[in-house]
């Protein structure tokens, strides 16, 4: 079993900055890309980073290049995305995924486990 469990959401103001995590349980960690999304209200589910299973490589949306940076530790098995300058069409629910491929993916049927999200809120 997979577990996928965010933290680090919270209410911050415009320009600062934010620091996500997402703890992953179960086996074969190092083998899977993984990304973070973000669904504000009333919109789709929108791919913010990803990260390729060994940590070289990685994927951001246009809209938070040069702002945001996805990491990941193998020896904690968590992931991370580092929010900064955060701008008020930044705030929604972030959720941590896991791929089910090695090669990250900017596509949301790649991913097969999913965290419960975490609020971001920026206040202006």
């Amino acid at each position: 079993q997979v577990q996928l469990v965010e933290s680090g959401g919270g209410l911050v103001q415009t320009g600062n900055s934010l620091r996500l995590s997402c703890a992953v349980s179960g086996r074969t960690f190092g083998r899977y890309a993984m990304g973070w999304f973000r669904q504000a209200a009333g919109k789709e589910r929108e791919v913010v980073a990803a990260i390729y299973w060994p940590g070289s490589n990685t994927y951001y949306v246009d809209s938070v290049k040069g702002r945001f940076t996805i990491s990941r530790d193998h020896n904690k098995n968590t992931v991370y995305l580092q929010m900064s300058s955060l701008k008020p069409e930044d705030p929604a629910v972030y959720y941590c995924a896991r791929s089910k491929y090695g090669n990250m993916s900017s596509i949301r049927r790649d991913y097969n486990y999913w965290g419960q999200g975490t609020q971001v809120t920026v206040s202006s």
